[in-house]
C-alpha cells in the first residue's frame, strides 16, 4: 500500500453517519493506493473515529496491516461487515491514480466493518479496477 493521505478531519458527515457519529466528530481519513504485482488495483478510503484511535497516525501503515495494527494496539477485535456493492466510473483522479481511462468502469465497496461486539469501527469506501481482477469475496471472524 502507498499512502496518499492521512490526517484528521472534521467535515465528512457522511463517513460519521457510517460510524454512527455525530456529522462534526473528528475522523481518521487514510487513504491507500493498493498495488498487486507493481500495478494499481484499488484506492481505499478508510475512516475511523480519532478519539478511539490516539497515536494510529504514527503507526507504519504503509507496511503494516491496519486490522492488524487495530488488534495489537488497541485490542480491538474485528468481528463483521456489512457490505454495498455497485458500479461507478473513474473520475478524473482515480483514473491516473488507477492508470485507467477517465469513465472507465470501476467496481465500488462500501464497508461498515464492525467490533465483535457490534460497534461500527471503520467505515471503507474502495474502488476497484474491473479490468484485470476478479473478486472474490470471503469472510471470516
Amino acid at each position: 500500500s502507498k499512502i496518499l493521505f492521512a490526517k484528521f478531519i472534521d467535515n465528512e458527515p457522511d463517513a460519521a453517519a457510517r460510524l454512527s457519529l455525530a456529522p462534526t466528530r473528528t475522523l481518521i481519513k487514510l487513504e491507500r493506493l493498493r498495488h498487486t504485482a507493481d500495478e494499481p488495483f484499488a484506492l481505499e478510503i478508510c475512516y475511523l473515529c480519532a478519539d478511539d484511535f490516539p497515536g494510529l497516525l504514527e503507526a507504519p501503515l504503509g507496511r503494516d496491516s491496519l486490522f492488524a495494527t487495530l488488534e495489537r494496539n488497541y485490542d480491538v477485535r474485528l468481528g463483521y461487515a456489512d457490505e454495498e456493492i455497485d458500479a461507478t466510473a473513474a473520475d478524473p483522479r482515480t483514473a491516473e491514480l488507477l492508470n485507467v481511462p477517465r469513465r472507465d468502469p470501476l467496481l465500488r465497496i462500501r464497508q461498515v466493518i464492525y467490533s465483535t461486539k457490534g460497534q461500527p469501527i471503520i467505515y471503507v469506501l474502495g474502488i476497484y479496477r474491473s479490468d484485470r481482477h476478479n473478486f472474490v469475496i470471503r469472510r471470516f471472524r
